[in-house]
């Protein structure tokens, strides 16, 4: 059988008496396993299927949405191909369902390369890569941009990470959310201003049971504390699965669905996205990196658990 998304490359790392594994597939980048001693970190999916919700996926050349695809550039308006059709709007970029090459596999790390070829509302050329290098207690996974066009280009990241803490229902698990403010939208899921999260039911930093609470929303203001900001899943004994953002990504999404495809059914899933840039970033320039001819970007993010398996 060949797999919808492409080449499998496994990866594997022992240190202080646990094992880390992962699985990232030649398509979109995803990130489709990663474990520690066989307990599920993130919420796997099966070689033959496709990623559902997007899950694992890597977003560029901008995460979220834009909003009817349209955006303007130096006067002249950009027409993006429309790939949320329900809601109109172009969303998670253009490499989703583009086919990435090896740069290097090694037993503990593999780096994938994919080009942002000029297109549809975007005629810029960037070459990207991405790295997971398993590292004590998790995973680091670092993004790289490379202008190699002849004009500036707009460029951010994003990517999509459904997260776990082996078999615990994800209603038990509490969100410890380091957002200040929270993107308000309208119903097609567009920004329309910012409001602080204090005194807010979508106030996470002290941490909320997840509970049946359902969450589609971008936050911003994260907190940076030695140039990362930290976001903790908990379970009832204590165990964390952490994930850090380095300071080039000012914003994070959470997104819940009650209908994500697990092994004996569909279940509650969560997922934590970290982005360089909030939804609608080409209209609104919010977080946008723009990249000189020749410049290069890079970004950094991760997943660190704790506890006994």
């Amino acid at each position: 059988m060949r797999a919808p998304t492409g080449n499998q490359f496994t990866i594997s790392r022992s240190s202080g008496g646990s094992t880390f594994s992962a699985t990232i597939t030649e398509v979109a980048a995803s990130l489709r396993e990663f474990t520690v001693d066989g307990m599920d970190l993130t919420e796997n999916y099966p070689v033959d299927s496709t990623p559902p919700f997007g899950s694992g996926i890597v977003l560029a050349p901008w995460p979220n949405r834009v909003e009817d695809g349209r955006w303007t550039l130096d006067g002249v308006v950009q027409q993006l191909d429309i790939t949320e059709p329900d809601r109109h709007n172009a969303i998670h970029g253009l490499l989703r369902y583009s086919p990435y090459t090896v740069v290097e596999h090694t037993d503990d790390s593999v780096t994938l390369a994919a080009t942002i070829f000029p297109q549809h509302g975007y005629t810029f050329l960037v070459d990207t890569t991405v790295r997971y290098q398993l590292v004590d207690g998790g995973i680091a996974v670092t993004h790289t941009a490379h202008n190699a066009g002849t004009t500036k280009a707009p460029v951010a990241f994003g990517t999509h990470p459904f997260l776990t803490i082996g078999d615990v229902p994800t209603s038990e698990l509490s969100l410890t959310l380091n957002a200040a403010s929270r993107i308000l939208v309208n119903e097609r899921l567009n920004p329309t201003g910012k409001a602080a999260v204090e005194g807010t039911d979508y106030d996470l930093r002290a941490g909320l049971v997840l509970g049946d609470r359902f969450f589609d929303d971008a936050f911003g203001d994260v907190t940076m504390v030695d140039g990362v900001s930290r976001h903790i899943l908990t379970a009832p004994d204590g165990r964390t699965l952490e994930l850090w953002q380095d300071s080039s990504c000012g914003f994070v999404q959470v997104f819940t669905t009650q209908i994500f495809p697990k092994r004996n059914g569909t279940g509650t899933a969560v997922a934590i996205e970290p982005m360089t840039a909030p939804p609608n970033a080409f209209n609104s320039g919010d977080g946008l990196k723009w990249l000189a001819p020749g410049e290069s970007w890079t970004v950094s993010w991760g997943l660190t658990y704790s506890g006994a398996v």
